[in-house]
């Protein structure tokens, strides 16, 4: 075979083939999305205030600290945000976000779904031809047995070409504090038990920081709706509150705003 068979059967294969899709402009806007092949804008980024984080003192101060570092250069840690469901992890990353934004500061969101790990060092490649601070942040993530992508993860932390680079911090979410489930019978495995249980907690272990969020008491949820309450000009009655939360079975700051939203709801205003 030619020569230039040979290339235009390669000409041929690029017109069949669709363009790649642009990708949006990493500089111009304050969060984007991540589908695996392309980076998309998010016009409306509205994260909740920061000052309204409440009863998670502790968690978004140290969150908001590690931001600053990596959105001024500095040396920063990857996070991971682990416990109960509705406490307010997924909220402090985009929280803090928009924060160290309204102080001026050139750092944006880049939100990923937990499947698409394994295209990870394609947005590696496309960020690190910016200088940008950027926090990569995968929601809600967990791994069943046996799971090969809490390996991939581990290397995109760690070491390797396709690690991350170095205006690239990883923000990520979990309902398990080791990310990857572990069951009582690897303590009575008689070969290597040790060896099991290290590999499942060196993935959590590449986290340089790592935020525990709990349940929080009847006291604070309460206050969590004050909170919100007074900042949108609302009434409540706390036995209300209470009673929604009972409702559905969990106090959190997520059921503490959704009972808000049913207040604006029936005040006629927007939250």
């Amino acid at each position: 075979m030619t020569d230039a068979l040979l290339t235009r059967i390669a000409e041929a294969l690029e017109r069949l083939a669709p363009p790649l899709p642009p990708q949006a402009d990493l500089a111009a806007f304050p969060a984007y999305v991540w589908d695996g092949t392309t980076v998309a804008a998010v016009d409306a980024f509205a994260p909740v205030e920061f000052a309204l984080l409440s009863g998670i003192d502790a968690q978004k101060q140290a969150m908001l600290e590690n931001s600053r570092r990596h959105a001024a250069g500095h040396a920063a840690h990857d996070v991971l945000l682990w416990g109960a469901r509705g406490t307010g992890k997924s909220a402090t990353v985009a929280s803090v976000v928009g924060q160290l934004q309204a102080d001026g500061a050139d750092i944006a969101l880049v939100q990923c779904a937990g499947d698409t790990l394994h295209t990870l060092p394609a947005l590696f490649s496309i960020l690190r031809g910016t200088k940008r601070p950027f926090i990569l942040f995968i929601d809600d993530l967990g791994f069943d047995e046996g799971a090969g992508d809490a390996r991939t993860l581990r290397s995109l932390l760690q070491g390797g070409a396709a690690a991350r680079p170095a205006n690239v911090r990883l923000y990520v979410t979990s309902n398990r504090r080791h990310i990857v489930s572990r069951h009582m019978s690897e303590q009575d495995d008689p070969i290597n038990k040790r060896d099991v249980v290290d590999d499942k907690l060196a993935l959590a272990d590449r986290f340089g920081l790592s935020l525990g969020f709990h349940n929080i008491d009847q006291d604070a949820y309460v206050e969590i709706v004050r909170g919100y309450a007074a900042h949108f000009g609302l009434s409540f009655d706390p036995l209300e509150a209470i009673q929604w939360a009972t409702q559905r079975g969990s106090r959190s700051g997520r059921v503490a705003w959704q009972y808000v939203v049913e207040l604006a709801g029936r005040a006629g205003k927007r939250v």
